[in-house]
């Protein structure tokens, strides 16, 4: 192979992602099978398989158990408003957001005490082993799951005040600013990195998504003079959403 040319099987793929990209191949087609992928390509079974594994990891197609490989149908991307921490008395940052852009949010979540992981000890500011509250949510646009996200805040800022369940008490749903002033702490930072991976099987499962498809995580901290009082993994599937920030200017 020279020097920049392609491996045969992205070679492939990039053909076959042409041909669904420009309607050849529409949505719900099935894709040629292997034997018909190494006969018009010239290429080997392993090639074939390879490149199927390329369209399948893009999203572009997918698998149906004794049936074959079909193109996906390709969603229109939604938005996943985001606007910063400052919120109104009250209001949930979740609802509120999603109102602002039509939708309908909802959520559920599970709330339960757990040792501080290396990570998450490092992004707290704690030592490892620290009990810290853990809640996971899976939130929702009209049934529909679009968002997943884990949160840990430290027990020793919150454990033993009205503000230990973060979805319980007077105070449950109101989002983590307005929780931490109950307990007489200002938060008056945030900091959020937005990075990529393939989603994880459990994730995928609840997301409606298939192995292989890639996820964005936003991984978000709250401050209060410069410690961490909360930290959350935010995952959303990449196919179907894209995360919008709307931040003040100072």
């Amino acid at each position: 192979m020279a020097i920049g040319e392609q491996p045969a099987y992205l070679r492939v793929a990039s053909d076959l992602r042409r041909k669904i990209v420009d309607g050849t191949l529409p949505p719900h087609t099935r894709l040629p099978s292997q034997a018909r992928i190494r006969k018009e390509y010239g290429v080997s079974d392993t090639v074939a398989l390879e490149a199927r594994k390329v369209l399948m990891a893009e999203g572009l197609v997918e698998g149906r158990s004794g049936s074959g490989t079909y193109v996906r149908e390709r969603p229109v991307p939604r938005r996943i408003s985001r606007s910063g921490f400052r919120l109104p008395s009250g209001a949930n940052p979740f609802r509120q957001e999603q109102t602002a852009v039509g939708a309908q949010g909802t959520w559920e979540s599970r709330s339960e005490q757990e040792g501080a992981s290396v990570d998450i000890a490092a992004r707290l500011g704690v030592p490892v082993g620290s009990r810290v509250m853990r809640t996971r949510y899976v939130f929702r646009e009209q049934g529909e799951a679009m968002m997943l996200s884990t949160s840990w805040e430290p027990l020793d800022v919150t454990g033993r005040t009205p503000v230990m369940l973060p979805e319980e008490g007077p105070l449950g749903g109101c989002g983590v600013v307005e929780r931490m002033a109950a307990i007489d702490i200002v938060v008056d930072n945030v900091s959020e990195e937005v990075g990529a991976r393939p989603g994880l099987a459990d994730e995928l499962l609840t997301l409606g998504g298939v192995p292989g498809h890639v996820v964005m995580v936003v991984a978000r901290t709250y401050y209060a003079s410069g410690r961490p009082v909360e930290t959350a993994d935010i995952v959303v599937p990449a196919d179907r959403f894209r995360v919008a920030y709307h931040l003040p200017v100072r």
